[in-house]
């Protein structure tokens, strides 16, 4: 059972970093997500990475108190944000904006198709007009350009 919530946790964490990113990072703290989109080129950091707090805390307490208090289910959703946590840093940071240099590219047709996706979102430097603000979850049409261009 334990697994099973930690898997629906972290799919459900898709829906609501997509709902985070839209309403929240292109809302009301665009001016904490805007250096994402215009990056200082002579910074490592971003005020962006701020935004893993809103997720890194839950986490925690939920794995800690849920540890603590005997909630194993709370634990579980813990450690699938967690899970997400990890996805999320090793396929925007690293596989997509290569923030560290460990994979470069890949041949795969559905990393092609986030990493396309993804860069129509930031083709929109400004608050407003945004798309695909997803990170797992690709829409069709990317995926099928994919699709496409490996079949050629």
């Amino acid at each position: 059972m334990g697994l099973l919530i930690v898997f629906a946790t972290f799919w459900f964490m898709e829906f609501m970093a997509w709902f985070t990113h839209k309403y929240v990072m292109h809302g009301f703290l665009w001016n904490l997500h805007l250096d994402h989109h215009v990056p200082n080129k002579n910074s490592f950091f971003e005020k962006n990475d701020a935004f893993f707090l809103i997720y890194a805390i839950p986490s925690w307490l939920c794995i800690m108190l849920g540890s603590m208090f005997g909630y194993w289910n709370v634990m579980y959703v813990g450690f699938g944000i967690l899970t997400y946590g990890i996805a999320y840093f090793l396929v925007h940071e690293v596989f997509i904006h290569q923030r560290l240099k460990w994979f470069r590219n890949s041949e795969n047709v559905y990393l092609r198709a986030i990493r396309r996706a993804h860069k129509i979102h930031h083709k929109h430097t400004g608050k407003e007009d945004g798309e695909c603000f997803g990170m797992l979850i690709v829409p069709w049409k990317y995926l099928n350009q994919e699709l496409k261009k490996a079949r050629a």
